[in-house]
C-alpha cells in the first residue's frame, strides 16, 4: 500500500484544520450557506434527503485494517445507530460502486471532528464531490491478478497526487472520473469513465497507456472511444492534462445535463481529438509547465516502492484442498479467485446478505472484516466496485480456516458474480436526487433467489439498480438494469437488458436497451422474474444469460416482461 510521507500527512491535517475553521464560521453565522456549500463539497460533505452525507475516498480501492477500524469507529460514534439486521452493531456505512465509503447520518456539527479522525489514518474526502477530478479507481484485484500486464497502483497514485487540488481543474464544467486497468481483463469498467486508461506493453516491452475518452452513463450513456493507442507512461500526465484542458475550455457550462465530456466528444468527434493532440504536442514542445508533468523514473520508483508484496509473502507450492464439504467447495468456486503468486488466492468477503442493502454494513461488521484481514491477509483489504470487500493475500493453506471464520461472521455467501450479488445505489431512501427507491427492490430479489443451487444454475448475471438517471447503481452496464423514474410523484422502473461493464463475458462496454414502458413498483420484481424464466426456458446448454440475450434479441424477454404488466392490470 502507498505510505503517506510527512508532507502527505501535513497536507491532510492542514486541510482538516481549514475545514474546521470554515465549519465554525458557518455555524456562527459569519459564513453563508451558499459560500459554505462549495467548501464542504470540496471535502466530500453533501446535504441529502434526511441528513448530511460524507463520501470518503479509497484510492484505487486499497484499504488497511487500521483504516477500516477507524471507519468503524466513526460510524459507531457519529453515525446513526442502525435498526433491522444491524441493530446494536454500531452505525451504518455504505461502500459505493466507485470504491468510496459513504456515511449518511453524521450531524454537520460533528463533521470537522470526523475529518480529523480520517486524517489520523491518512484518509479524507477531498475531491469526492464537486466539478473536479474524482477518486481514481481501478481493478479490485490490482497488483495480484494472474492476468495482470502491469501493476496499475503506482500510476494511479501518481495520478491521484497530481490531480489533487490541481489549480487549473478545480472548477470543471462537471465532475470528472478516471479509471485505470493493468490487466488483460477489464475489471475496472474503464470504458464507462470520462478517461479510461489501459496499461499495456508494446513490441519493445515499453510500458504505455491506451487512452479512452468520453465514456459515461447518466442521462446519455456513451462508451468511451480510443483517442490514443499508446502514450508512453512518462507522458501520461501531459496527455491527461491536454484532455482536461480542452474539456475545461470547450465543455458546456450552460446546461447541466450536457456538461460532461462525453457530450463534447460526441458532438465534436475528430475535432476534439485533434485539439487534444495539438495541446499535447504543444505542452511537450515548449510549455514550461509541461516539463513538470513528465513523470521522472525516480518518482515512479519512489511510489512503486510502496507497492511491494507484504513481508514474508512469496510463491509457494500449490495446496491440494479437501473439498468434501459441499459448502466449502462452492465457496471456493465462487468467492475465491486466482492470484499471480502460486500458493496464494484473493477472497471476496461478501457484503450481500438477506435483508441488507448492497454495499451497506455496520461498525461491528467492519471490525470483524479488519480482524480477518489481520489474520489472513497481512492487514490489507480492497473495496470492489461490486460493493464487496476483498482479501488480497490469503494463503491457500489457510483457506479452510478463513472459510470457517468468514461463515461465522456472515461473509461467506457464495454468490460472487451471481444474481444476488447485486449493485445498487442508496436510492430514494437516502439520496435527494433519486426518483425511486433502489433498496426495497434489491431486498425483494435477494429474498426470491435464496436457493444457491438455483443461482448457480442461472450462472453469472449482473443485476444493477439505480434510483435515478445519474446512474450511481450503474444500471446501464448491467446484464439486467433497473432505473427508477418518477411519474406524477409515483415510483416506476425502467428495465434494460444486454449491458456490459467491459469484461469479456459482457462483450465489452455496452449500454443496455430499454424493454417496453416503465413498470410499477409492485410489478418490477415480477418482470425480472419473467425475464429470467424466459432465459431458463430458451437458453442453450451452458449458455450465459448475456449470451442468450444477444442470441435471442430483446423481443422474447420484452414479451414476457410486458405480460406481467397485463396480468397486473387485469388483477
Amino acid at each position: 500500500m502507498y505510505q503517506y510521507t510527512d508532507f502527505d500527512r501535513r497536507f491532510v491535517h492542514a486541510r482538516a484544520a481549514q475545514y474546521r475553521d470554515q465549519l465554525e464560521r458557518h455555524l456562527a453565522g459569519t459564513l453563508g450557506t451558499d459560500e459554505f456549500r462549495a467548501l464542504r463539497l470540496q471535502n466530500g460533505w453533501y446535504i441529502q434527503r434526511h441528513a448530511p452525507m460524507l463520501r470518503v475516498a479509497v484510492p484505487y480501492g486499497e484499504l488497511s485494517s487500521r483504516q477500516l477500524r477507524q471507519l468503524a469507529k466513526i460510524a459507531r460514534e457519529y453515525d446513526r445507530q442502525p435498526d433491522g439486521p444491524f441493530a446494536g452493531q454500531g452505525g451504518y456505512v455504505h461502500f459505493t460502486t466507485r470504491q468510496n465509503v459513504q456515511y449518511n447520518w453524521i450531524p454537520l456539527v460533528d463533521s470537522a471532528t470526523v475529518m480529523d479522525l480520517l486524517a489520523e489514518v491518512d484518509m479524507h474526502g477531498i475531491q469526492t464531490s464537486g466539478n473536479c477530478i474524482r477518486n481514481i479507481t481501478s481493478d479490485a484485484f490490482v497488483g495480484i491478478a494472474p492476468d495482470e500486464i502491469v501493476d496499475a497502483r503506482p500510476y494511479a497514485e501518481v495520478l491521484r497526487q497530481w490531480s489533487t487540488l490541481h489549480p487549473e481543474f478545480a472548477h470543471l464544467p462537471r465532475k470528472f472520473k478516471i479509471a485505470i486497468s493493468g490487466a488483460a481483463e477489464d475489471r475496472a469498467a474503464i470504458g464507462w469513465h470520462d478517461i479510461g486508461l489501459q496499461l499495456k506493453k508494446n513490441e519493445a516491452g515499453e510500458i504505455g497507456f491506451q487512452v479512452l475518452v468520453g465514456g459515461g452513463m447518466g442521462r446519455t450513456p456513451i462508451p468511451g472511444v480510443e483517442i490514443n493507442s499508446f502514450v508512453p507512461w512518462q507522458q501520461i500526465l501531459v496527455y491527461i492534462e491536454a484532455i482536461v484542458r480542452v474539456y475545461n475550455l470547450a465543455g458546456r457550462r450552460d446546461n447541466l445535463y450536457k456538461a460532461r465530456i462525453k457530450i463534447l466528444v460526441k458532438a465534436e468527434g475528430q475535432k476534439f481529438f485533434d485539439a487534444v493532440n495539438e495541446e499535447y504536442q504543444r505542452i511537450l514542445a515548449g510549455d514550461p509547465a509541461g516539463h513538470e508533468q513528465i513523470i521522472p523514473q525516480a518518482e515512479l520508483d519512489r511510489v512503486a516502492a510502496c507497492f511491494v508484496d507484504p513481508a514474508g509473502v512469496k510463491a509457494e507450492a500449490p495446496v491440494q484442498l479437501d473439498t468434501s464439504d459441499p459448502a466449502f467447495a462452492r465457496w471456493l468456486s465462487r468467492n475465491v479467485h486466482g492470484h499471480r503468486l502460486s500458493g496464494y488466492r484473493a477472497v471476496t468477503l461478501s457484503l450481500k446478505r438477506i435483508g441488507i442493502a448492497p454495499g451497506d454494513t455496520s461498525a461491528d461488521v467492519m471490525d470483524t472484516a479488519a480482524a480477518l484481514a489481520d489474520r489472513f491477509s497481512h492487514g490489507e483489504l480492497r473495496v470492489s466496485h461490486r460493493q464487496n470487500l476483498v482479501l488480497p493475500w490469503v494463503k491457500e493453506s489457510e483457506l479452510a480456516d478463513l472459510f470457517v471464520a468468514a461463515r461465522a461472521a456472515g461473509f461467506a455467501t457464495p454468490n460472487a458474480g451471481l444474481l444476488t450479488d447485486q449493485i445498487a445505489c442508496p436510492g430514494g431512501d437516502f439520496c435527494a436526487l433519486a426518483n425511486a427507491r433502489s433498496l426495497p427492490l434489491a431486498a425483494e430479489i435477494a429474498e426470491r433467489y435464496q436457493d444457491i443451487d438455483e443461482l448457480e444454475d442461472l450462472g453469472e448475471i449482473d443485476l444493477h439498480i439505480s434510483g435515478c438517471i445519474n446512474s450511481c447503481g450503474h444500471h446501464h452496464s448491467g446484464h439486467i438494469g433497473v432505473l427508477g423514474v418518477d411519474k406524477d410523484g409515483t415510483e416506476w422502473y425502467q428495465l434494460t437488458l444486454g449491458g456490459g461493464d467491459g469484461t469479456k463475458l459482457a462483450g465489452g462496454t455496452v449500454a443496455g436497451k430499454v424493454i417496453g414502458p416503465s413498470f410499477a413498483a409492485d410489478e418490477i420484481a415480477d418482470a425480472i422474474d419473467a425475464v429470467i424464466e424466459t432465459f431458463t426456458r430458451e437458453r442453450l446448454a451452458g449458455e450465459h444469460f448475456i449470451d442468450a440475450v444477444k442470441r435471442l434479441g430483446l423481443d422474447p424477454f420484452k414479451t414476457a416482461a410486458n405480460a406481467v404488466r397485463v396480468s397486473t392490470a387485469k388483477a
